[in-house]
């Protein structure tokens, strides 16, 4: 590849990475429409493992939004944090990629009073559609986990306005 090819490479690469970190930051946001806005329009393969497995990021959506924007007297109770990480980006034509990274994840359960601590792989295919980069297919795969309960001591505070 000659020096014009191996920039261009660079930054399909780059915006790849960019999209995944906005998903990432959308999840922690609890933001569904940021979430929704990081895959295709239609016919996303989606495997969650526990979550489920979709033929299309609708469903997931719903799952995402019913789980983060869950309020109990009017407080949020489920704080996420994703910490992605590793990402082999492989582009495997003009318009397509695949990808894998490793994700640290940690959740914090006001319902069990709970710590979950996390780590797993997603395997990735992205396209372009509409000029950006896009999720077509996503499956997250745990490697492995601790549940452990919260301090009774602990004090949780969030930017949700709690």
């Amino acid at each position: 590849m000659d020096l014009g090819q191996r920039i261009d490479a660079l930054e399909k690469i780059e915006a790849i990475k960019k999209l995944k970190y906005r998903y990432w930051r959308a999840c922690d946001a609890k933001d569904p429409e940021g979430f929704r806005a990081s895959f295709i329009r239609s016919g996303a393969r989606i495997d969650y493992g526990k979550l489920g497995s979709f033929d299309d990021v609708e469903p997931m959506v719903a799952i995402f939004t019913k789980i983060a924007l869950y309020k109990v007297d009017g407080r949020h109770v489920i704080f996420d944090m994703h910490h992605g990480m590793h990402p082999d980006i492989t582009l495997t034509g003009d318009t397509t990629a695949t990808g894998r990274w490793t994700l640290q994840f940690r959740q914090i359960n006001l319902l069990t009073n709970t710590e979950l601590l996390s780590t797993s792989e997603y395997d990735d295919e992205y396209v372009i559609e509409d000029g950006e980069w896009k999720m077509s297919a996503c499956t997250n795969t745990q490697i492995w986990s601790v549940t452990r309960p919260l301090d009774p001591a602990s004090t949780i505070e969030s930017m949700f306005g709690e």
